[in-house]
């Protein structure tokens, strides 16, 4: 699977702004879909998880309610919306294709429970 992400850029504190992750190959469907995020100096963290049949969604607390990911398995595309920006979510995100993030016992929030990476997108929030 390979994952292109797009939608960064700058936006202003309490703009938003969609980014877009799209996959190649005719297994979407097959994985559950992430986004990270990477600080400079920081180590990556969670941001979201959307189950492979778009039925369940998880968030890191840092953006619960301010964010929203969904997907189109149609269009082999998972998208990250967000809300309500604030200086502390500048970031490169990421998105990742897990084959066994949505089961029962997995640790989705860590990196390592992730098979496929996509180059990442910068979102800048000024403030």
């Amino acid at each position: 699977v390979q994952l292109q992400a797009c939608g960064g850029g700058l936006v202003q504190a309490g703009g938003s702004l969609r980014l877009s992750c799209a996959a190649s190959g005719r297994t979407f469907a097959s994985y559950a879909m992430g986004w990270f995020r990477q600080a400079p100096g920081k180590e990556r963290e969670f941001v979201s998880l959307i189950n492979r049949h778009g039925s369940s969604t998880y968030y890191a607390d840092s953006v619960k309610g301010r964010f929203t990911i969904s997907r189109d398995n149609g269009q082999n595309t998972v998208y990250l919306r967000m809300n309500s920006l604030k200086s502390e979510d500048t970031a490169v995100y990421y998105c990742a294709a897990s084959a066994n993030a949505d089961y029962s016992g997995s640790s989705y929030w860590t990196p390592g429970e992730y098979d496929y990476w996509g180059q990442g997108t910068q979102v800048t929030v000024s403030s």
